[in-house]
């Protein structure tokens, strides 16, 4: 009876882990961007100091829980010698988030060919596709238009996969719960040819 009930109460507490990769230009806002995720859908985490954030080395890793899913986040560095390591996690991730400096006009079309290259492999097909237009707080910054503009370049490469281009502040949590949510439910649509992996609470 025991084992029984062990049993069913690990069943009931399972959830649905899914990987998300966050990925973009080093300075982009990546890792503040994981740190308001986590202060939104996290009881009791307290940020990071903004101006303590420093630039990624490798990766950083979060999880938030949203009723009987698990995200776990992958905050890769974006600097151009880290990008080739990009594609390890591509097998294992089931959405990815390009997080774009729209205050930076000048990187705008080098972040365009990081984003075009990442969307050419074969391992991302059909994986759903977040576009975050960062640090819109800030005045004078590039409009989704306008982003969307270089970007559309690559849309014969999206193919038919959910996308979606939204603004958002990473430093002020503006447009960080509808990014979130649009993504979880794209990879529960998307779960048949991406299956989550299933692991008990802690």
């Amino acid at each position: 009876m025991w084992t029984l009930l062990t049993g069913l109460y690990q069943y009931l507490t399972q959830k649905d882990d899914y990987y998300i990769l966050i990925v973009g230009l080093d300075n982009a806002g990546k890792t503040t961007y994981l740190e308001q995720t986590k202060t939104k859908y996290c009881p009791n985490y307290k940020m990071m100091n903004p101006s303590k954030i420093t630039t990624t080395v490798g990766c950083n890793i979060g999880t938030i829980d949203i009723g009987n899913v698990r995200l776990n986040f992958w905050d890769l560095g974006g600097q151009e010698e880290l990008q080739s390591l990009w594609d390890k996690y591509y097998a294992d991730c089931h959405g990815i988030i390009y997080i774009i400096d729209s205050a930076d006009r000048q990187r705008l079309e080098e972040s365009w060919i990081s984003f075009d290259k990442m969307i050419q492999s074969e391992q991302l097909t059909n994986v759903p596709l977040l576009v975050s237009c960062n640090k819109q707080d800030i005045e004078q910054c590039m409009t989704v238009p306008e982003i969307k503009r270089t970007f559309n370049r690559s849309t014969a490469k999206i193919g038919v996969r959910d996308c979606m281009v939204l603004a958002c502040s990473a430093l002020s949590g503006d447009g960080i719960n509808e990014s979130i949510n649009w993504m979880k439910d794209c990879i529960l649509r998307n779960s048949t040819t991406r299956p989550p992996k299933r692991q008990d609470i802690s």
